[in-house]
């Protein structure tokens, strides 16, 4: 462990997936905001924030396209940042060169942040579009790096196997399809 903390690819990947977590948790607050200023609530319970009208809470019950805009941004950054981190771990263990990886974490991270400015902003197209493409473009390059690597570290390759297993296992938890997925993984629990 104590390897690990002077590694640093480790250290930058650290920096870099701290940034960009941190981006996306903010993303939270952001809708809470435009919730707020919108008036645009999904829960009951939440209209009572001002107002005791049951007439004027009903009122709030609704969508509003500022909030949606920023709920889609941050279900993007979740469906984007959350498996560039699980990929990106594993590749720090790969020992790459700093400056590859560097350039991997920078891109990505400078991408999200373009793309959740485009996103909200409402910038034309292909403002978004680009950066979200750069953005994987970049997940999968650093999954290729993990890939070609882990055939020559038995350890590692052990652990995307361990990965995949706990992947498959959620998956079928959220799915509740046990049986199908049991069938054609051959996991059994």
């Amino acid at each position: 462990m104590a390897d690990l903390m002077n590694n640093d690819v480790f250290l930058a990947f650290s920096t870099y997936a701290t940034i960009v977590v941190l981006k996306m948790m903010f993303m939270a607050p952001l809708t809470g905001y435009f919730r707020i200023t919108r008036k645009a609530f999904s829960n009951w319970e939440d209209t009572a924030i001002g107002k005791k009208n049951p007439e004027d809470r009903k009122k709030m019950l609704q969508t509003n396209p500022d909030v949606e805009r920023v709920r889609r941004c941050h279900q993007n950054d979740l469906e984007n940042i959350i498996p560039f981190v699980v990929i990106g771990l594993l590749y720090a263990f790969t020992g790459p060169d700093l400056s590859t990886a560097l350039l991997h974490f920078r891109v990505f991270v400078g991408s999200r942040f373009i793309h959740t400015v485009s996103y909200i902003l409402a910038l034309p197209q292909p403002s978004r579009g680009l950066s979200w493409l750069v953005g994987i473009i970049t997940t999968f390059s650093v999954a290729y790096g993990v890939l070609t690597t882990a055939r020559e570290k038995p350890v590692l390759y052990h652990l995307l196997s361990l990965l995949l297993s706990f992947l498959i296992k959620l998956y079928v938890i959220h799915n509740k399809n046990l049986s199908a997925c049991q069938q054609y993984t051959g996991i059994y629990t």
